[in-house]
């Protein structure tokens, strides 16, 4: 197939078409890219149901360099119910993906251990 005669006006519509098209794939791109690379990451590692009453979670967090974050730390039951929970502060300085530790004590003895949140800003809890 040739390719459309930029002198004519239907070649001129083709190639208009093509540039805009070629355009809103490098912007969804762009967008794309922009949205999941500032994205935080949280990823549990181990847990250790210690005792009766406590908990350990061990989790990696990637984050965008210079980012405060709060996350929350959870114990479950084996009803899936919250028998612990605690706010966890990662400082803004540092790597961009941390390993933390965390111990929950707990209200009853725990099955699992996970990280319901991690969210920008140190207050935000």
């Amino acid at each position: 197939m040739p390719l459309p005669d930029p002198r004519t006006p239907q070649g001129r519509r083709v190639l208009a078409a093509g540039l805009a098209l070629l355009a809103a794939v490098v912007a969804i791109s762009w967008y794309g890219w922009s949205t999941t690379s500032a994205q935080v990451r949280v990823q549990v590692t181990a847990y250790e149901v210690e005792s009766d009453a406590l908990t350990r979670v061990e989790f990696d967090v990637s984050r965008p360099a210079g980012t405060a974050l709060t996350c929350r730390v959870s114990a479950l039951d084996d009803r899936k119910g919250r028998v612990g929970t605690v706010i966890e502060t990662v400082p803004a300085t540092g790597p961009t993906v941390v390993h933390e530790v965390v111990r929950v004590r707990t209200s009853a003895r725990a099955v699992t251990g996970v990280v319901e949140s991690c969210v920008r800003g140190a207050d935000a809890g």
